[in-house]
This record gives C-alpha cells, structure tokens and sequence, in this order.
C-alpha cells in the first residue's frame, strides 16, 4: 500500500476559500475536529465564520494537519438533485406522546427508539432555552431526555457539529446518531467517507445520520432578539412552535400565528445559506421534514440500508408507524427552488 502523504492544508486555505468568501455555512464541523482547539464561534458578534486563536499546528509548527480543511462541506460542489437517492419515501408518527412534536414526532420516535435498543449509545443534537428560545447543541443519551426536548430548533443557527468532540473524544461514545440540517449532514458524511488519520476516531463513532429539510437558517440575535421582539412584539417565551415551509410560521401557546414571508427575513438568515441547494439533505440516512405528509405525519426518506433498518426497528418496537400519501410535489417545489441558487 502507498504511503499516504501528508496533509499540509491549514484554516487558513480554510479561510481564504470559505470564510473570506462568506461561503461558511456555521456547521461546527471544522471546530470539532481541530486537535489543538483552536477554532471557535464568537457567539452574538461576528458569527459568520469561525476564528482562530492563531495556534494551529499547520500553520505555526509546520505539522501536517488539515482536518479543518477536510471536513468542510464548503469545499465541495453543491449537489443538483431535488430528492437524490432513496430506498423508499413515506409518512410516520410517533405512536407515544411527544408534547412539543413538530408534524408527527417520528424523528424523535426513531432516535428515542434507537436510543433504548442500543442501535445507538448517544444523539447529538440542537436543544433550546425554554425562556428565550437561544439554541445549543449537546449530547443526549436517554430517550425520556429526548422526548423532553422534541421540537424543531433548527430555524436558528448553532455549530452543532461541534458537540461531537464532546461526544466523541471526551465522553468516548461510539455509536452516535447526529441529526442536522444539510450542511451538517454534508459535514458529517464527509467525516464518515475520509482517511484522514485526525478525522478517525468521529469516522468510528457515528453509526446514523438524520437529515432535516431545510430552506435556511435563521440568526437568533437578529430573529428572535432583533426582528420578532423590535416589530412583531413577541416574546420568546409564548412562543411554542416555530416552522419553515415556504415561509416563517410562529404559533405562540394562545393559538395565535403569525406568517412572515422569507423575503422579508433575508436581513436575519445565515450568509452561507445564499449559496446551499440542498433541501432534503441529499447524504442523510434518512431525511425528515414536515412538508408533503398530512397534518399529523413526518416526510420520511429513507436513503440507506442503514436507515431502513433504523426504521424498522422504530416500526416493530410499536414506537413508530409509516404509510400514508406523501405528496412528492410541494417537496420538489421547494427543492427546485433551493436549487435555483446554485450558479451557472
């Protein structure tokens, strides 16, 4: 076998490609990888790209390193499929009470069942603040956790990516489901498909990908803390769900909604997200969002065989049921028109 060269990228062809070019979609997926923990998020100032702390091995001890490098999904060509490849495309439901379910709770009816059957030792996740709505990533490892924290919160923006260091190298799990929006699925996927010696241990322990549809994702500070608050008046706390389906959907815990058209949010969405054409997260084991499935139901696609063996372990175990008509047309609709920001 041929020796492997060396990988001399540093965060600063990182930088200069992706960061300078504002092309950085927040993953967390650089910061997680870095053996020296020198990338991180200004959290409420400058978020739109990592910084450093100028210690990094490549750059300042010439050792090879790169693992920024070779895990951001920045780096290589979006996709131009509306659905991509699957093995099968239905509509679920949690067959348990999941009280702060978005559609029909099937994907924490799958990650709760596969927590409790030992398909996996650990979820990383998005959770939020109950009273303000400010989003972080953790690591969870019992189902009744999980269910506590349902709900989408993948509106606002967080580095998820980045609690699977925690995950991985501090709580030494190995048998990990991360859930995510397309660009950590790309992140994460890319992780599982490299030989990078420095990207190992992430490429031995993450057993299941779910991937969530996403039009784009929104800035806490100035969503939640700016635009909501300053003009609609809503406060953080009464607000019980939040959705994305062709427009912002905010139903606060009287029954009241609000409808906000996108174009009217630009000024609040990520700056990476102008240039993502993935909708469905092309790369996940299954994917999952609440458009084409009736009132009640999940959109499932089910892309590889580890994903149909996830799910029917759900299914069998009673904690999930799947059939129902998915109308594939709202979903290619909103996929043509993520599509159509990829360039010429």
């Amino acid at each position: 076998m041929a020796e492997q060269k060396p990988i001399s990228k540093s965060y600063l062809d990182l930088k200069s490609k992706v960061w300078d070019e504002g092309l950085c979609s927040g993953c967390g997926a650089c910061i997680a990888v870095c053996p020296a923990d020198a990338l991180y998020f200004e959290i409420g100032g400058d978020s739109t790209h990592p910084k450093s702390n100028n210690y990094c091995k490549a750059a300042v001890d010439d050792v090879p390193c790169g693992a920024c490098y070779e895990v951001c999904p920045r780096l290589e060509e979006q996709p131009s499929s509306l659905l991509g490849d699957y093995l099968e495309i239905t509509a679920g439901k949690a067959e348990f009470d999941v009280p702060k379910k978005q559609s029909g709770g099937a994907v924490t009816a799958i990650l709760a069942n596969a927590l409790d059957t030992g398909l996996v030792d650990a979820v990383v996740t998005v959770t939020e603040d109950p009273w303000t709505l400010k989003p972080h990533s953790m690591v969870i490892t019992k189902s009744e956790a999980l269910v506590g924290q349902a709900g989408s919160r993948y509106n606002w923006w967080v580095p998820l990516v980045y609690s699977l260091k925690e995950a991985v190298v501090n709580r030494k799990y190995r048998n990990i489901a991360v859930v995510g929006v397309p660009c950590v699925v790309q992140a994460v996927r890319k992780m599982l498909e490299t030989d990078h010696q420095l990207v190992g241990p992430y490429k031995k322990s993450i057993r299941f990908v779910m991937g969530l549809f996403c039009t784009e994702s929104f800035d806490y500070e100035k969503l939640i803390a700016g635009k909501l608050k300053s003009e609609y008046a809503l406060e953080p706390m009464k607000v019980c769900r939040i959705d994305v389906k062709g427009k912002l959907e905010i139903t606060l815990d009287d029954g009241t909604q609000y409808v906000i058209p996108l174009t009217e949010l630009e000024d609040t969405t990520r700056p990476g997200c102008s240039v993502c054409t993935d909708f469905t997260a092309l790369k996940a084991d299954i994917s999952a969002g609440s458009v084409g499935s009736p009132d009640g139901y999940t959109t499932l696609i089910v892309r590889t065989i580890v994903g149909q063996h996830i799910l029917e372990s759900a299914v069998a175990n009673k904690k999930l049921s799947v059939g129902g008509e998915v109308n594939l047309g709202i979903i290619e609709k909103l996929a043509k028109k993520k599509l159509a920001r990829k360039p010429e």
